[in-house]
Protein backbone atom coordinates (compact mmCIF):
# COMPACT_ATOMS: atom_id res chain seq x y z
CA UNK A 1 0.00 0.00 0.00
CA UNK A 2 0.72 3.56 0.03
CA UNK A 3 -0.14 6.63 1.98
CA UNK A 4 -2.67 8.73 0.37
CA UNK A 5 -1.79 12.05 -0.54
CA UNK A 6 -3.64 15.55 -0.80
CA UNK A 7 -4.89 15.33 -4.30
CA UNK A 8 -3.74 17.96 -6.88
CA UNK A 9 -5.52 19.19 -9.97
CA UNK A 10 -2.35 20.01 -12.24
CA UNK A 11 -2.17 21.13 -15.66
CA UNK A 12 -3.69 19.91 -18.57
CA UNK A 13 -1.47 21.73 -21.19
CA UNK A 14 1.55 20.83 -22.60
CA UNK A 15 3.68 23.50 -23.52
CA UNK A 16 6.13 23.61 -26.30
CA UNK A 17 8.58 25.50 -24.89
CA UNK A 18 10.04 26.67 -20.89
CA UNK A 19 12.90 28.30 -19.21
CA UNK A 20 13.21 25.45 -17.11
CA UNK A 21 12.24 21.61 -16.61
CA UNK A 22 12.21 19.78 -13.64
CA UNK A 23 12.19 16.46 -14.22
CA UNK A 24 10.54 14.51 -11.39
CA UNK A 25 8.09 15.72 -8.97
CA UNK A 26 8.99 14.75 -5.52
CA UNK A 27 9.44 17.19 -3.23
CA UNK A 28 12.64 18.75 -3.94
CA UNK A 29 11.79 18.76 -7.91
CA UNK A 30 8.68 20.77 -6.35
CA UNK A 31 10.17 23.32 -3.99
CA UNK A 32 12.88 24.47 -6.74
CA UNK A 33 9.63 24.69 -9.04
CA UNK A 34 8.12 26.74 -6.27
CA UNK A 35 11.32 28.72 -5.80
CA UNK A 36 11.75 29.51 -9.83
CA UNK A 37 8.08 30.46 -10.19
CA UNK A 38 8.55 32.96 -7.01
CA UNK A 39 11.35 34.61 -9.37
CA UNK A 40 9.23 34.91 -12.59
CA UNK A 41 11.37 31.97 -14.56
CA UNK A 42 9.16 29.42 -16.60
CA UNK A 43 9.24 25.96 -14.87
CA UNK A 44 7.49 22.96 -15.73
CA UNK A 45 7.46 19.97 -13.73
CA UNK A 46 7.36 16.51 -15.49
CA UNK A 47 6.27 13.47 -13.25
CA UNK A 48 6.19 9.69 -15.05
CA UNK A 49 3.63 9.39 -12.31
CA UNK A 50 1.95 11.12 -9.73
CA UNK A 51 3.47 13.91 -7.83
CA UNK A 52 5.16 12.80 -4.52
CA UNK A 53 3.94 9.16 -5.30
CA UNK A 54 7.32 7.42 -4.14
CA UNK A 55 9.39 8.39 -1.19
CA UNK A 56 8.60 12.32 -0.58
CA UNK A 57 5.38 11.05 0.63
CA UNK A 58 6.90 7.89 2.17
CA UNK A 59 9.29 9.16 4.22
CA UNK A 60 9.00 9.36 8.43
CA UNK A 61 8.21 13.24 8.03
CA UNK A 62 11.87 13.93 10.20
CA UNK A 63 13.21 17.36 10.41
CA UNK A 64 16.35 16.64 11.47
CA UNK A 65 20.08 18.00 12.66
CA UNK A 66 20.52 15.34 15.11
CA UNK A 67 22.81 12.83 13.90
CA UNK A 68 23.61 14.46 9.99
CA UNK A 69 26.71 14.73 9.02
CA UNK A 70 28.57 17.95 10.01
CA UNK A 71 28.81 19.30 6.46
CA UNK A 72 24.95 18.97 6.03
CA UNK A 73 23.52 20.56 8.82
CA UNK A 74 24.10 24.05 7.54
CA UNK A 75 21.00 22.82 4.80
CA UNK A 76 19.35 21.69 7.75
CA UNK A 77 19.25 24.89 9.72
CA UNK A 78 18.32 26.75 6.38
CA UNK A 79 15.32 24.43 6.01
CA UNK A 80 14.71 24.99 9.73
CA UNK A 81 13.72 28.47 9.08
CA UNK A 82 11.60 27.84 5.72
CA UNK A 83 9.75 25.12 7.50
CA UNK A 84 8.70 27.58 9.57
CA UNK A 85 7.49 30.21 7.04
CA UNK A 86 6.23 27.35 4.82
CA UNK A 87 2.42 27.52 5.77
CA UNK A 88 2.29 31.12 4.83
CA UNK A 89 4.65 31.19 1.61
CA UNK A 90 1.70 28.28 0.38
CA UNK A 91 -1.12 29.77 2.29
CA UNK A 92 -1.69 26.14 3.29
CA UNK A 93 -1.23 23.49 6.33
CA UNK A 94 2.03 21.67 5.59
CA UNK A 95 1.86 19.76 9.24
CA UNK A 96 5.30 21.07 10.48
CA UNK A 97 5.96 20.97 14.48
CA UNK A 98 9.06 21.61 15.98
CA UNK A 99 8.44 19.50 18.54
CA UNK A 100 11.97 17.82 18.76
CA UNK A 101 13.42 15.11 17.99
CA UNK A 102 15.18 12.75 20.72
CA UNK A 103 17.83 9.75 20.21
CA UNK A 104 18.14 7.24 23.30
CA UNK A 105 20.91 4.65 23.73
CA UNK A 106 20.55 1.26 25.82
CA UNK A 107 24.50 1.18 26.37
CA UNK A 108 28.10 3.26 26.34
CA UNK A 109 28.91 2.30 23.07
CA UNK A 110 25.66 3.74 21.38
CA UNK A 111 26.16 6.65 23.96
CA UNK A 112 29.38 7.53 22.93
CA UNK A 113 28.39 7.84 19.72
CA UNK A 114 26.00 10.69 20.40
CA UNK A 115 28.69 12.38 22.29
CA UNK A 116 31.31 12.19 19.42
CA UNK A 117 28.61 13.59 16.97
CA UNK A 118 27.67 16.64 19.34
CA UNK A 119 31.27 17.24 19.53
CA UNK A 120 31.82 17.58 16.20
CA UNK A 121 29.35 19.87 15.69
CA UNK A 122 30.60 21.75 18.81
CA UNK A 123 31.07 25.12 16.20
CA UNK A 124 27.35 24.81 14.53
CA UNK A 125 26.28 26.27 17.75
CA UNK A 126 23.20 23.87 17.67
CA UNK A 127 20.62 23.43 20.78
CA UNK A 128 21.74 19.75 20.94
CA UNK A 129 21.84 18.26 24.30
CA UNK A 130 22.83 14.81 25.91
CA UNK A 131 20.61 13.31 28.16
CA UNK A 132 20.74 11.23 31.14
CA UNK A 133 18.30 8.18 32.05
CA UNK A 134 16.18 9.81 34.02
CA UNK A 135 15.72 12.96 31.81
CA UNK A 136 14.44 10.68 29.10
CA UNK A 137 11.78 9.41 31.70
CA UNK A 138 10.72 13.06 32.35
CA UNK A 139 10.47 13.99 28.97
CA UNK A 140 8.83 10.07 27.96
CA UNK A 141 7.35 9.24 30.41
CA UNK A 142 5.92 5.47 31.42
CA UNK A 143 8.59 3.80 29.67
CA UNK A 144 9.66 0.58 30.78
CA UNK A 145 13.32 0.51 28.92
CA UNK A 146 16.95 0.72 31.16
CA UNK A 147 18.44 3.61 28.95
CA UNK A 148 22.34 4.85 28.98
CA UNK A 149 21.31 7.97 27.91
CA UNK A 150 20.38 10.07 24.89
CA UNK A 151 20.61 13.42 22.81
CA UNK A 152 17.91 15.79 22.38
CA UNK A 153 17.18 18.87 20.21
CA UNK A 154 14.58 20.94 20.69
CA UNK A 155 14.51 22.67 17.59
CA UNK A 156 14.01 19.43 15.04
CA UNK A 157 10.73 18.81 14.31
CA UNK A 158 8.19 17.00 11.70
CA UNK A 159 5.92 18.22 9.02
CA UNK A 160 3.32 15.62 7.17
CA UNK A 161 4.72 14.11 3.98
CA UNK A 162 0.63 13.19 2.85
CA UNK A 163 0.40 17.55 2.25
CA UNK A 164 3.46 18.86 2.06
CA UNK A 165 4.00 18.52 -1.07
CA UNK A 166 1.00 18.96 -2.38
CA UNK A 167 0.46 22.03 -0.99
CA UNK A 168 3.80 23.29 -2.39
CA UNK A 169 2.85 22.05 -5.52
CA UNK A 170 -0.44 23.84 -5.58
CA UNK A 171 1.51 27.28 -4.51
CA UNK A 172 4.20 26.68 -7.29
CA UNK A 173 1.26 26.19 -9.89
CA UNK A 174 -0.41 29.81 -8.20
CA UNK A 175 2.80 31.17 -8.88
CA UNK A 176 3.35 29.96 -13.04
CA UNK A 177 4.50 27.05 -12.48
CA UNK A 178 3.37 24.35 -14.98
CA UNK A 179 3.31 20.57 -13.44
CA UNK A 180 2.41 17.28 -15.36
CA UNK A 181 1.90 14.32 -14.24
CA UNK A 182 1.89 11.05 -16.22
CA UNK A 183 4.08 12.28 -18.29
CA UNK A 184 8.14 10.70 -18.56
CA UNK A 185 10.81 12.07 -19.58
CA UNK A 186 12.57 9.90 -22.08
CA UNK A 187 16.29 11.96 -22.40
CA UNK A 188 17.88 15.26 -23.31
CA UNK A 189 17.77 17.03 -26.32
CA UNK A 190 20.91 19.02 -27.14
CA UNK A 191 22.47 21.30 -29.55
CA UNK A 192 26.31 21.83 -29.99
CA UNK A 193 26.80 19.54 -26.37
CA UNK A 194 24.17 21.77 -24.28
CA UNK A 195 20.90 21.33 -23.25
CA UNK A 196 17.91 22.33 -25.73
CA UNK A 197 15.11 20.77 -24.46
CA UNK A 198 13.50 17.42 -23.12
CA UNK A 199 12.05 14.60 -24.92
CA UNK A 200 8.86 13.42 -23.27
CA UNK A 201 6.64 10.26 -24.15
CA UNK A 202 3.85 13.09 -25.23
CA UNK A 203 6.78 15.26 -27.39
CA UNK A 204 9.49 17.25 -27.15
CA UNK A 205 9.45 20.93 -24.71
CA UNK A 206 12.50 23.08 -25.64
CA UNK A 207 13.88 24.60 -22.91
CA UNK A 208 17.38 26.45 -21.76
CA UNK A 209 17.97 24.31 -18.57
CA UNK A 210 16.87 21.13 -16.66
CA UNK A 211 16.91 20.08 -13.18
CA UNK A 212 16.50 16.09 -12.94
CA UNK A 213 15.41 15.33 -9.25
CA UNK A 214 14.26 11.78 -10.19
CA UNK A 215 15.35 9.77 -6.75
CA UNK A 216 15.99 6.66 -6.99
CA UNK A 217 15.49 6.80 -11.07
CA UNK A 218 17.99 9.68 -11.76
CA UNK A 219 21.08 7.14 -11.66
CA UNK A 220 19.61 5.18 -14.39
CA UNK A 221 18.27 8.39 -16.65
CA UNK A 222 22.16 9.61 -16.04
CA UNK A 223 23.49 6.09 -17.02
CA UNK A 224 21.47 6.08 -20.33
CA UNK A 225 23.37 9.47 -21.36
CA UNK A 226 26.64 7.85 -20.33
CA UNK A 227 27.03 9.64 -16.93
CA UNK A 228 27.90 7.48 -13.97
CA UNK A 229 26.18 8.54 -10.60
CA UNK A 230 26.51 6.20 -7.40
CA UNK A 231 23.23 5.39 -5.77
CA UNK A 232 22.03 1.94 -4.51
CA UNK A 233 18.28 1.13 -3.27
CA UNK A 234 17.51 0.91 0.26
CA UNK A 235 13.36 -0.11 1.51
CA UNK A 236 12.36 1.26 4.55
CA UNK A 237 8.97 -0.32 5.94
CA UNK A 238 6.82 2.18 7.76
CA UNK A 239 3.75 1.46 9.72
CA UNK A 240 0.83 3.83 10.97
CA UNK A 241 -1.33 3.25 14.31
CA UNK A 242 -5.10 4.43 14.41
CA UNK A 243 -5.41 7.61 16.80
CA UNK A 244 -4.44 6.69 20.38
CA UNK A 245 -2.91 8.20 23.73
CA UNK A 246 1.05 8.28 23.69
CA UNK A 247 3.45 9.43 26.10
CA UNK A 248 5.08 12.16 24.07
CA UNK A 249 4.70 14.57 21.22
CA UNK A 250 8.80 14.44 20.90
CA UNK A 251 10.00 12.03 17.64
CA UNK A 252 12.07 9.66 19.34
CA UNK A 253 14.38 7.08 17.36
CA UNK A 254 15.86 3.64 19.52
CA UNK A 255 18.43 1.44 18.08
CA UNK A 256 15.62 -0.68 17.01
CA UNK A 257 12.49 1.51 16.60
CA UNK A 258 11.62 4.96 15.89
CA UNK A 259 8.06 6.92 16.29
CA UNK A 260 6.52 10.29 16.02
CA UNK A 261 2.51 11.40 16.44
CA UNK A 262 1.30 11.78 13.17
CA UNK A 263 -1.26 14.50 12.27
CA UNK A 264 -4.39 12.45 12.82
CA UNK A 265 -3.42 11.28 16.43
CA UNK A 266 -1.76 8.07 15.80
CA UNK A 267 2.17 7.16 15.67
CA UNK A 268 4.58 6.60 12.45
CA UNK A 269 6.70 3.98 13.70
CA UNK A 270 9.31 2.30 11.53
CA UNK A 271 12.23 -0.25 12.80
CA UNK A 272 14.86 1.92 12.96
CA UNK A 273 17.61 -0.58 13.30
CA UNK A 274 16.75 -2.45 10.08
CA UNK A 275 16.43 -1.65 6.29
CA UNK A 276 16.24 -4.20 3.45
CA UNK A 277 18.98 -4.36 1.05
CA UNK A 278 17.87 -5.81 -1.94
CA UNK A 279 20.91 -6.40 -4.67
CA UNK A 280 20.49 -5.38 -8.03
CA UNK A 281 23.18 -5.24 -10.84
CA UNK A 282 24.39 -2.07 -9.58
CA UNK A 283 25.92 -3.70 -6.49
CA UNK A 284 28.60 -5.33 -8.74
CA UNK A 285 29.32 -2.49 -10.83
CA UNK A 286 29.92 0.30 -8.01
CA UNK A 287 29.66 -1.92 -4.72
CA UNK A 288 32.76 -1.27 -3.74
CA UNK A 289 32.41 2.34 -3.51
CA UNK A 290 30.13 1.60 -0.24
CA UNK A 291 32.75 -0.58 1.40
CA UNK A 292 33.04 1.94 4.20
CA UNK A 293 29.24 2.04 5.34
CA UNK A 294 28.82 -1.66 4.58
CA UNK A 295 31.96 -2.24 7.60
CA UNK A 296 30.02 0.38 9.52
CA UNK A 297 26.68 -0.67 8.97
CA UNK A 298 26.35 -4.31 7.93
CA UNK A 299 24.39 -5.10 10.95
CA UNK A 300 21.60 -2.58 10.00
CA UNK A 301 21.13 -4.43 6.62
CA UNK A 302 18.85 -7.24 5.82
CA UNK A 303 20.27 -8.51 2.31
CA UNK A 304 18.40 -10.32 -0.12
CA UNK A 305 18.52 -11.42 -3.43
CA UNK A 306 14.70 -12.08 -5.52
CA UNK A 307 12.33 -10.41 -7.06
CA UNK A 308 13.96 -6.87 -7.19
CA UNK A 309 17.12 -7.94 -8.79
CA UNK A 310 14.71 -9.28 -11.41
CA UNK A 311 12.54 -6.01 -11.66
CA UNK A 312 15.64 -4.12 -12.06
CA UNK A 313 17.21 -6.05 -14.56
CA UNK A 314 14.18 -6.49 -16.65
CA UNK A 315 14.23 -2.77 -17.28
CA UNK A 316 16.11 -0.91 -20.17
CA UNK A 317 19.28 0.30 -19.15
CA UNK A 318 20.31 2.50 -22.70
CA UNK A 319 17.18 3.25 -24.91
CA UNK A 320 16.40 6.36 -27.11
CA UNK A 321 14.30 9.23 -27.34
CA UNK A 322 11.67 7.41 -29.69
CA UNK A 323 12.14 4.43 -27.99
CA UNK A 324 9.55 3.68 -24.31
CA UNK A 325 11.68 4.07 -21.54
CA UNK A 326 11.83 2.17 -18.08
CA UNK A 327 10.21 5.34 -16.36
CA UNK A 328 6.66 4.38 -18.55
CA UNK A 329 6.95 0.91 -17.30
CA UNK A 330 7.27 1.64 -14.18
CA UNK A 331 5.21 4.90 -13.20
CA UNK A 332 5.24 4.49 -9.37
CA UNK A 333 8.07 1.80 -7.42
CA UNK A 334 5.55 0.70 -4.87
CA UNK A 335 7.71 -2.28 -2.61
CA UNK A 336 5.37 -4.04 -0.22
CA UNK A 337 6.22 -3.88 3.22
CA UNK A 338 8.26 -6.37 5.04
CA UNK A 339 5.52 -7.88 8.21
CA UNK A 340 8.55 -9.04 9.57
CA UNK A 341 10.13 -5.40 10.45
CA UNK A 342 7.04 -3.89 11.12
CA UNK A 343 6.19 -6.87 13.49
CA UNK A 344 10.12 -6.15 15.22
CA UNK A 345 9.34 -2.13 15.75
CA UNK A 346 6.23 -2.94 17.34
CA UNK A 347 7.61 -5.17 19.52
CA UNK A 348 10.30 -3.56 20.54
CA UNK A 349 8.45 -0.27 21.10
CA UNK A 350 5.71 -2.20 23.01
CA UNK A 351 8.56 -3.04 25.29
CA UNK A 352 10.24 -0.04 26.29
CA UNK A 353 6.40 2.08 26.35
CA UNK A 354 3.93 -0.23 26.92
CA UNK A 355 1.20 2.01 26.11
CA UNK A 356 1.65 0.71 22.39
CA UNK A 357 0.74 -2.85 23.46
CA UNK A 358 -2.54 -2.19 22.34
CA UNK A 359 -2.12 -0.12 19.37
CA UNK A 360 -4.25 -0.51 16.63
CA UNK A 361 -2.29 -0.44 12.95
CA UNK A 362 -4.02 1.32 10.52
CA UNK A 363 -1.87 1.43 7.65
CA UNK A 364 1.51 -0.10 6.34
CA UNK A 365 3.86 0.72 3.43
CA UNK A 366 7.48 0.85 1.90
CA UNK A 367 9.60 3.27 0.31
CA UNK A 368 12.76 2.58 -1.85
CA UNK A 369 15.81 5.10 -0.71
CA UNK A 370 18.78 5.94 -3.12
CA UNK A 371 22.07 6.22 -1.16
CA UNK A 372 24.92 7.81 -1.61
CA UNK A 373 28.63 6.19 -0.83
CA UNK A 374 28.82 9.60 1.39
CA UNK A 375 25.00 9.99 2.43
CA UNK A 376 24.68 13.31 1.13
CA UNK A 377 22.90 14.33 -1.86
CA UNK A 378 24.14 15.58 -5.09
CA UNK A 379 22.91 19.03 -5.93
CA UNK A 380 24.68 21.28 -8.70
CA UNK A 381 25.12 21.27 -12.23
CA UNK A 382 26.76 18.38 -14.03
CA UNK A 383 29.81 19.39 -16.11
CA UNK A 384 29.62 16.78 -18.86
CA UNK A 385 26.35 18.05 -20.15
CA UNK A 386 26.27 22.31 -19.81
CA UNK A 387 22.77 23.12 -18.23
CA UNK A 388 21.49 19.80 -16.90
CA UNK A 389 21.51 20.04 -13.00
CA UNK A 390 20.83 17.45 -10.72
CA UNK A 391 19.58 17.53 -7.09
CA UNK A 392 19.24 13.71 -6.01
CA UNK A 393 20.94 11.18 -3.99
CA UNK A 394 19.37 12.16 -0.27
CA UNK A 395 19.79 9.31 1.15
CA UNK A 396 16.32 8.88 3.39
CA UNK A 397 16.97 12.95 4.75
CA UNK A 398 15.15 14.64 1.81
CA UNK A 399 12.16 15.37 2.93
CA UNK A 400 13.54 17.20 5.73
CA UNK A 401 16.06 19.07 3.88
CA UNK A 402 13.58 19.37 0.94
CA UNK A 403 13.02 23.53 1.73
CA UNK A 404 16.41 24.39 1.46
CA UNK A 405 17.56 21.55 -0.95
CA UNK A 406 15.09 22.96 -3.63
CA UNK A 407 15.75 26.46 -3.18
CA UNK A 408 19.91 25.55 -3.37
CA UNK A 409 19.29 24.06 -7.12
CA UNK A 410 16.92 27.01 -8.34
CA UNK A 411 19.87 29.20 -6.92
CA UNK A 412 22.78 27.36 -8.88
CA UNK A 413 20.43 27.29 -12.11
CA UNK A 414 19.10 30.69 -11.55
CA UNK A 415 22.42 32.63 -10.67
CA UNK A 416 21.23 33.92 -7.42
CA UNK A 417 24.12 33.84 -4.21
CA UNK A 418 23.15 30.39 -2.85
CA UNK A 419 21.32 30.04 -0.01
CA UNK A 420 24.11 27.49 1.36
CA UNK A 421 27.74 26.69 0.22
CA UNK A 422 27.01 23.76 -2.33
CA UNK A 423 30.16 22.68 -2.34
CA UNK A 424 29.46 19.23 -0.36
CA UNK A 425 27.00 18.49 -2.65
CA UNK A 426 28.62 18.79 -6.07
CA UNK A 427 28.33 16.30 -8.56
CA UNK A 428 32.21 16.16 -9.32
CA UNK A 429 33.09 14.71 -5.58
CA UNK A 430 32.24 11.18 -6.98
CA UNK A 431 34.74 11.58 -9.64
Amino acid sequence: MAPVIMPVQTSANFPSATTVVIIGGGIVGLTAALSLAERNIPVVVLEKGRIAGEQSSRNLGWVRKTSRLADDIPLAQASDRLWKEMPERVGANVGYRQAGIMFIARNETQMAMHENWLKSVQHLELDSRLLSAKEIQQMVPHGQGNWAGGIFTQSDGRAEPTLASSAIAKAAMAKGAIIIENCAVRGLVTNAGKVSGVMTEKGEIACEQVLLAGGLWSRRFLGNLGITLPTLPLICSVLRTKPMQGPTDIAVGAPDFSFRKHKDGGFIITQRGALDAPLTLDHLLIGTRYMSQLRGQRSFLRISLGKYFFQDLALSRRWNNQSVSPFERIRTMNPHANPALNSEAMDNLSAAWPAFQHAQIEDTWAGVIDVTPDSNPVIGPVAQIPGLHVATGFSGHGFGTSPAAGQLAADLISGHTPIIDPNPYRFDRFS
